[in-house]
């Protein structure tokens, strides 16, 4: 058995509890089920969680586009179609409306000055973005390696841990099982030691009645 004691004003926690020692729900099938009745009466856990247990974060406070698209997807629904109207170079439907001809042509300028950014931005990658890529590979596989070696070094930590819990408590259940022992054989003991007493004290009233008949003879 041993305390536990926090950082608060509350009482110590005290655990007597040997998982890897105690087996009596193995031996006895009767108290293996007298648990999961008093399980099954308990009900469910609360819900609501910890006090100390702090509030969930808002992600993308900042940021009302990206909340958007998250929200978005928690509540699993499609993506919006792609307007395709921007793309388009349609012909004034008035041929005679000088401000449409305008337009269309405000419209063809921007679709050209588009489509110039894209063979830069081609070009762009042609050229630089193979090396690119292989730096952001690079950096990708660096990070998944530390992730897997901090998650490999955690499995160690966990298994020795568990390792460290069962041989102690291996150990002081063999403890337990040598005193337990010790203390049965202590017991019985003092109950033949009771049972010779009281033996004695019939065999020594029998004496000192024998006692006084013979005296009594006399």
């Amino acid at each position: 058995m041993s305390a536990v004691t926090n950082g608060d004003t509350q009482p110590p926690a005290i655990f007597d509890s040997l998982p890897y020692y105690d087996n009596e729900l193995e031996q006895y099938p009767v108290l293996k089920e007298k648990v999961e009745k008093e399980l099954a009466r308990e009900g469910k856990p609360p819900q609501t969680l910890h006090p100390k247990v702090p509030p969930a974060p808002t992600l993308f406070a900042d940021h009302p586009l990206l909340q958007a698209e998250l929200e978005r997807v928690s509540n699993h629904q499609p993506l919006p179609p792609l307007d395709t109207a921007r793309y388009q170079l349609p012909a004034p439907s008035t041929p005679e409306n000088e401000e449409e001809w305008l337009e269309a042509l405000k419209n063809a300028r921007a679709q050209l000055e588009h489509q110039r950014l894209r063979q830069t931005n081609l070009a762009l990658l042609q050229q630089y973005g193979p090396n690119a890529w292989r730096i952001h590979n690079y950096l990708t596989e660096a990070s998944a390696k530390n992730v897997e070696k901090a998650l490999e070094d955690l499995k160690t930590l966990t298994v020795e841990v568990n390792r460290e819990r069962k041989n102690f408590q291996t150990r002081l259940g063999s403890q337990l099982t040598s005193l337990e022992t010790r203390w049965t054989e202590l017991i019985s003991s003092i109950l033949q030691i009771e049972m010779a007493n009281v033996a004695l004290e019939v065999e020594i009233d029998r004496l000192n009645k024998r006692e006084v008949e013979l005296a009594a003879a006399l």
